[in-house]
């Protein structure tokens, strides 16, 4: 991927961020990765965008000044003038329709298709409006409006070099190594306090740390582990933090034949001591977590069943679900699992602590461990019994559907755990559908409810958003995705000397 336009990373206003992976796909239509998605929310905008309480709204940076609902099957959308492409081409209600309308072609492949299922059509009724139309209703589906429009016409062009109406210009990919962006001076919502961004991808844990520590790079968010920012900010180096809507888990196999007793959920949710983690392990950079809705969303329902520590009740369940202690307080095991996880190096820790943890309580547990592409694969196809991921940036209640309803089973959707009870797939049916949010409000808060009883995920943590930055690096405002589109806002000050030091080197 590349084009020939100059090089201008090293120009001193230049902001360079670590990031932790290379970006797959620079289409937003098509890259859901992490590292693809922060190139989108710096290069393109969003047709409507999600405020700080999780709300969707037609307010800057949004290309809809405003989104009509006159009935439960309509949405109209009305665009700003005067927007334009980085070509220089005036953003229009022809561009909308492509974006979205190529959700509906059966013959473009892209993961985010289930989301637009209840979407019948999209059609320009004159330049500044557009028209959605929905086979059902369906209450969640402003969320889905929260798309960056790409030109129309563009093709499969924008997966290499793409094209948006954002506040950074690409410059070129220089593969494996950086993104280097520039300064969109035409950008409609002022210019950026910065004269671009360059994106560098060091996967290294360590490494990340040692470029922040020389002076070598900027700033990171959410891309070095506590115990190295920890270090970081003993040396020197600014941290920020907000909390956050990462949720991690360790989700149980329902089809197991062991974990389908709710008795052995249970005891498993007693056992592991998730306050430890985020104390030791995380370094306070999170808090134990409910359910995958964070406390930060409006659907949030805290009156839930939630697990303490207490070994002691762990042992009496597993005694009561026919896994007596076969031996007191000798060797042998009440049963045996396996937990999978991938190598990152946190990861495998905490997969450490979950299988101390359940040795206490007589469960022996198998932890192994896969590069990611291999781990994932095993979850997608249900080849676990116990698994630890997490969901990133979740924000809307919708996705309690798509994890929980016996319909969304891989491939449809993402219930992984193949989790299933009428009751709630009654509730989620009526959310769906629901046509104000005090209703749907009250259908999730039964579905959150239910699910946590039953426990076929249990709550590990929500992440604590945190950027670490060099000392001459301000303006850092952390929202609940951490979302990089606040990079905009960021200056950096010059010169500041490249020697500093004062730091110790016993974190290495």
């Amino acid at each position: 991927m590349g084009c020939a336009a100059p090089e201008r990373a090293s120009d001193s206003g230049f902001l360079r961020v670590i990031i932790m992976a290379a970006p797959v796909n620079f289409d937003p239509r098509v890259g859901t990765d992490q590292q693809s998605q922060r190139v989108h929310q710096l290069v393109y905008d969003h047709l409507l965008v999600i405020d700080d309480q999780l709300r969707i709204v037609a307010e800057p940076p949004a290309l809809a000044l405003r989104l009509d609902n006159p009935d439960p099957l309509t949405y109209i959308a009305h665009l700003r003038r005067g927007v334009r492409f980085h070509d220089g081409r005036e953003l229009t209600a022809k561009d909308v329709v492509y974006t979205f309308a190529s959700f509906l072609d059966p013959d473009f492949v892209s993961p985010r298709k289930g989301a637009y299922a209840q979407m019948a059509s999209v059609k320009a009724l004159d330049d500044y409006t557009v028209e959605f139309k929905l086979k059902e209703p369906f209450g969640s589906f402003s969320m889905q409006l929260v798309m960056h429009v790409v030109p129309d016409g563009a093709g499969d062009s924008l997966r290499t070099f793409p094209i948006g109406t954002g506040p950074y210009r690409f410059v070129r990919y220089v593969v494996d190594e950086q993104v280097e962006l520039t300064a969109y001076e035409g950008y409609w919502d002022g210019l950026p306090q910065n004269a671009g961004i360059t994106l560098r991808i060091i996967p290294d844990d360590m490494m990340r740390g040692l470029e922040l520590r020389k002076g070598s790079a900027d700033l990171t968010i959410n891309d070095v582990p506590p115990d190295i920012a920890y270090q970081l900010e003993k040396d020197g180096l600014t941290i920020a933090e907000a909390p956050g809507v990462d949720y991690t888990y360790i989700g149980l196999n329902m089809r197991d034949p062991v974990l389908s007793d709710k008795r052995v959920r249970h005891a498993i949710g007693y056992a592991v001591d998730r306050q430890a983690i985020v104390e030791y392990l995380r370094r306070g950079l999170a808090q134990p977590a409910v359910g995958v809705l964070s406390p930060v969303t409006w659907a949030f329902e805290p009156n839930v069943h939630q697990f303490t520590y207490d070994p002691e009740r762990a042992r009496r369940l597993l005694d009561e679900a026919g896994y007596p202690d076969p031996d007191g307080d000798g060797p042998l095991p009440r049963l045996r699992l396996s937990l999978k996880t991938s190598t990152d190096e946190f990861y495998r820790l905490q997969a450490a602590v979950i299988q101390e943890n359940l040795r206490l309580v007589g469960v022996e547990v198998d932890v192994r461990s896969y590069e990611f592409a291999t781990f994932y694969a095993d979850v997608l196809s249900g080849n676990v019994q116990m698994y630890t991921l997490q969901w990133v940036g979740v924000t809307d209640p919708d996705m309690l559907r798509r994890l929980y309803h016996s319909g969304q089973v891989p491939p449809v959707g993402f219930n992984r755990v193949y989790y299933s009870s009428p009751e709630v797939d009654r509730l989620i049916d009526l959310a769906t559908t629901a046509p104000t949010d005090e209703e749907r409000r009250k259908y999730y808060s039964e579905v959150q409810k239910l699910v946590a009883e039953d426990a076929p995920y249990i709550s590990l943590w929500y992440k604590t958003n945190i950027a670490v930055a060099r000392p001459n690096i301000t303006g850092i405002r952390l929202s609940p995705q951490a979302t990089f589109a606040a990079l905009k806002d960021v200056k950096k000050f010059q010169p500041y000397g490249a020697a500093y030091s004062g730091q110790s080197d016993n974190w290495r």
